[in-house]
């Protein structure tokens, strides 16, 4: 290896200007640029070996898998300050969601549930509030993340509506921290369950029948279709029957919105559409060596689209009801 890459890179200030060791001194202008340069190819999703390649196409020489960890090691600060930010009790409504990534342990390969929180204000700008390392999506998981919004400020004064994916913990915890906010079930994850449990000669029919009832123009004629559905299918699929039924009043709450926003509240999709960027982006590293390295990205991932929301707003929520 090349003196270059054995030599450990770092970042500091001397009088307000940046330098590099002895040794780099002809890139001491570009210190910043350079370890700049490092966190944003190993943020976007590139190795830290393949990193140390494209800083080597500006510095002449190539950068080691070490130093590049080292520098992203510099995240952890933004990362609690992300943690402990305050909130603003503005938000309206709540998205939430989990995303399971792979982690390298001693061994062999885990799973690490991300449960995150996606949030829209009236005026249709959006943020993603929080996210949460757990083992599990259970209630005490999910009791985690809420307690620690309502900790930062979003105390639910103005918050209308929670979507959620269905999960069962996540339901009896969102009964704990904010009892009297409506609760939506996501329409995509629940036509998934229902549909995964019949016959593939019953498959179109039984779709049909489930979506009419979130098309339906009103909440009145959405239990008409339901009414339905059950004469249809009791008799085949009853526990697939009862299940909807069970579920029924959360899967229609978004009834109690403005129609032209029916659509993207009776879904998790928003929040969805973030998690396909996360896969995207940390694909390519196979799987995390440790927590913090979790941490670390899905902190870069989701400040880079805070950022890039900030200007953006959701018009359908600026729409007249």
């Amino acid at each position: 290896m090349t003196r270059f890459g054995t030599i450990r890179l770092r970042i500091a200030r001397s009088r307000g200007k940046a330098f590099l060791p002895k040794g780099l001194k002809k890139f001491q202008r570009r210190a910043e640029d350079v370890a700049l340069l490092i966190r944003e190819a190993f943020l976007r999703g590139i190795s830290t070996r393949q990193v140390g390649r494209v800083v080597a196409t500006l510095t002449g020489e190539p950068v080691s898998a070490q130093t590049v960890s080292k520098l992203t090691r510099d995240l952890d600060g933004a990362v609690r300050q992300f943690h402990q930010a305050r909130l603003k009790d503005e938000w309206v409504y709540l998205f939430l969601d989990g995303v399971s990534l792979r982690m390298r342990r001693p061994g062999s390969r885990k799973r690490v549930h991300m449960l995150v929180a996606y949030g829209i204000r009236k005026d249709g700008s959006r943020q993603l509030l929080a996210f949460l390392r757990s083992s599990g999506e259970s209630q005490q998981a999910w009791e985690g993340l809420l307690n620690d919004l309502y900790r930062r400020g979003l105390e639910g004064e103005k918050l209308a509506l929670i979507v959620t994916d269905g999960c069962p913990g996540l339901a009896a915890a969102i009964a704990t921290v904010y009892p009297r906010v409506l609760h939506q079930r996501c329409w995509v994850h629940k036509m998934r369950n229902i549909l995964e449990k019949v016959r593939k000669r019953d498959y179109e029919a039984v779709r049909e029948d489930a979506q009419a009832i979130y098309r339906a123009q009103s909440r009145g004629q959405a239990r008409q279709a339901y009414t339905r559905y059950c004469r249809n299918w009791q008799k085949l699929y009853p526990a697939v029957v009862w299940r909807l039924e069970k579920d029924l009043p959360d899967l229609l709450s978004f009834y109690s919105f403005p129609r032209h926003l029916w659509r993207k509240l009776r879904t998790t999709n928003v929040i969805e559409r973030c998690f396909v960027e996360v896969r995207r982006r940390t694909r390519p590293m196979v799987c995390f060596v440790n927590v913090e390295s979790v941490d670390r990205i899905i902190y870069s991932i989701f400040h880079r689209f805070n950022l890039e929301w900030k200007n953006r707003i959701l018009p359908v929520f600026t729409q007249a009801a």
